[in-house]
């Protein structure tokens, strides 16, 4: 058994206290919004490699301790690091012995795409076999379907692909695009991704979709070649600075999608494509959007 430790915390003393936790014997320690769950909720979202300077005004410190360890001692040795006067407010949980691989696995059931399509994880059996069912469990790398903006471009894929189209999938992650379009009836896909570990996670979950045409590349790699649909579930910085690219990777008559961008963020990526395709906004879903253009003939 463990106990987790819940502190309240101000924006200006969250990380301090959080490490000066570490310090004092804390196995683990992660910050919450205090008002997660309210009106006053703040989601945070961020590019790789950016940093966030300011979370939460209201923060929750989480941490966890061993069942033996002296938790009075221990946070008031953290308050005085973190140069606090006292301990903040707090509540203690017991966190009992479990099953985590049977508990993380519960909390990933499958996923309706439409009427056509399921993503089903392997523990599961799929709820409409006659449907067209991609497996997939939780991995290093991004695209399970059930984040928001890997389900638009699954919808948009399914309305798009048609038999004997080809397909690039520029930052294929899991390889969940790339299975999907050639389960729909592409006759060529290519799935593309500057992480080798993605690369690998594509290939591996491709085989076990008995899915054998698609091919896997490092995106160091060359990709070269026109498309009839170009697909790219990336975030909004790197879409910008891939437009020419991904341009011109798209056939005269071709379509292109992107995903990753935020609402407030469409008219940024928009004109960024501007010079060589139009795109307009196809889709939102949960504060995401879907952006989609065809290239002139």
């Amino acid at each position: 058994m463990w106990y987790s430790v819940f502190l309240k915390a101000a924006a200006d003393q969250a990380d301090a206290l959080s490490e000066a936790l570490m310090e004092t014997g804390a196995l683990s320690v992660s910050l919450e919004d205090a008002d997660a769950g309210t009106p006053e909720e703040k989601p945070q979202f961020g590019e790789p490699g950016s940093v966030n300077e300011h979370l939460w005004d209201r923060s929750v410190v989480v941490a966890l301790f061993d069942a033996d360890a002296d938790l009075a001692t221990s946070l008031a040795q953290a308050a005085a690091l973190a140069g606090l006067d006292a301990v903040p407010d707090f509540r203690v949980e017991e966190v009992a012995e479990q099953n985590w691989v049977q508990l993380t696995q519960s909390q990933f059931e499958p996923i309706k795409i439409n009427e056509r399509m399921w993503i089903v994880p392997s523990w599961h059996t799929a709820p409409h076999p006659e449907a067209i069912n991609i497996e997939m469990d939780p991995g290093m790398a991004f695209g399970t379907g059930s984040h928001p903006t890997t389900w638009l471009c699954l919808q948009w894929l399914c309305d798009a692909v048609s038999s004997g189209c080809t397909v690039l999938d520029y930052g294929c992650g899991s390889g969940i695009l790339g299975i999907a379009a050639t389960k729909l009836g592409a006759s060529s896909v290519l799935g593309c991704d500057i992480d080798a570990a993605a690369v690998e996670t594509s290939k591996a979950n491709a085989l076990r979709n008995d899915v054998h045409t698609a091919q896997w590349q490092s995106s160091a790699v060359t990709v070269s070649g026109e498309y009839d649909i170009v697909v790219a579930n990336i975030l909004t910085n790197p879409l910008c600075m891939l437009a020419p690219t991904l341009a011109a990777h798209v056939r005269p008559g071709g379509r292109l999608t992107l995903s990753g961008v935020l609402a407030q963020q469409a008219e940024q990526v928009i004109a960024a494509y501007a010079p060589w395709i139009d795109l307009h906004v196809g889709a939102e879903h949960e504060g995401w959007i879907r952006l989609e253009g065809s290239k002139a003939c």
